[in-house]
């Protein structure tokens, strides 16, 4: 059967360079810096002054890693404890790490351009490692078939609005 018309890939390097991994490292240090400055804005702003500190830091949630278009980088989000126990609805939630991110928009915008090109969803993660390496494990066919039926539902929605 020499008229097979599945292309195989390549087996992909992964990208272990110096100026990746310094990017890397740079944009860890850049996001640990703006949400030190994020907690310190929300802790001054609600803390008044010469009363003891309503809010307090309290350690970090559990490092977790965010996939972004050069790799995994790792983020640390401070603890921020409510000493009040108040049940006014104020908390620190970080606005540049929101809960439950795992991914970059960009990431996330480039996947359907991906699904376009006709790339199958069992090949995703295949055709992602040269891009964010090996760490792409939360990129499986069952995560790009929950998305792809986002993306339809988004699309129904559209089409709707443009027939309006």
């Amino acid at each position: 059967m020499g008229n097979d018309t599945v292309v195989s890939f390549k087996k992909p390097v992964v990208i272990d360079d110096l100026l990746t991994e310094t990017l890397r490292a740079g944009a860890r240090q850049l996001l640990a810096a703006a949400i030190e400055a994020e907690v310190a804005e929300f802790l001054e702003t609600h803390n008044g002054a010469g009363e003891k500190a309503r809010f307090v830091r309290n350690g970090y949630l559990p490092e977790r890693e965010i996939q972004t278009g050069i790799g995994q980088v790792a983020v640390k989000v401070p603890r921020v404890r409510d000493r009040s126990k108040s049940s006014d609805g104020i908390g620190y939630v970080s606005n540049l790490v929101p809960k439950y991110l795992r991914r970059s928009k960009s990431l996330n915008d480039f996947l359907p351009l991906l699904y376009l090109k006709g790339i199958s969803t069992n090949d995703f993660v295949e055709v992602l490692k040269p891009l964010i390496g090996s760490e792409g494990k939360n990129l499986s066919p069952g995560v790009i078939s929950r998305l792809k039926a986002s993306w339809e539902q988004e699309y129904a929605a559209w089409c709707i609005f443009q027939s309006k």
